[in-house]
């Protein structure tokens, strides 16, 4: 798992905005910088609604700092584009259906009592400009919410 200081894992993978692109995180880095990761099980279930609304209510203050949002989970960009605009989210979303992602992030998780398997977990990464892991939340247990203060104060110090 990437740690504060490590250089962030590089993807090329599905990014959902108002359309379906390709993106690749290294070349998106000095535009976008710095960049919140971040992490959720599964589009539409109620915790992870919870994750992105409260996100998308800080949005702004992402913006003032300069820095750019993205949901990660393991839905299909598909699914990730219809969750966006239910909820009206202004960020975009990118779609790991290969598991790439969340592996090299070490996020993967099963929940086998209800017979999933190989989803993200709740987690929270912020990438600088020149790639580097300068904030890193991992939940313990996937229903927990980040600290969202702490998340904006990264992106701020970054």
């Amino acid at each position: 798992m990437p740690d504060e200081g490590d250089d962030a894992p590089d993807f090329t993978a599905p990014l959902v905005t108002d359309d379906i692109e390709e993106a690749t995180l290294s070349e998106r880095l000095d535009e976008d910088a710095p960049v919140v990761l971040a992490f959720f099980p599964g589009a539409f279930t109620p915790p992870c609604r919870e994750e992105m609304a409260q996100f998308q209510a800080d949005i702004d203050r992402y913006r003032d700092l300069g820095a750019t949002l993205y949901g990660v989970s393991v839905d299909t960009p598909f699914a990730q584009q219809e969750f966006k605009e239910q909820e009206g989210f202004e960020f975009g979303m990118v779609s790991d259906t290969n598991k790439q992602i969340v592996d090299d992030y070490d996020v993967r998780i099963d929940m086998e009592d209800i017979g999933y398997y190989g989803l993200a977990n709740r987690a929270v990464f912020v990438v600088d400009a020149d790639g580097e892991v300068t904030y890193k939340w991992v939940a313990d247990d996937p229903e927990t919410q980040p600290d969202f203060d702490a998340v904006a104060e990264a992106v701020e110090a970054a």
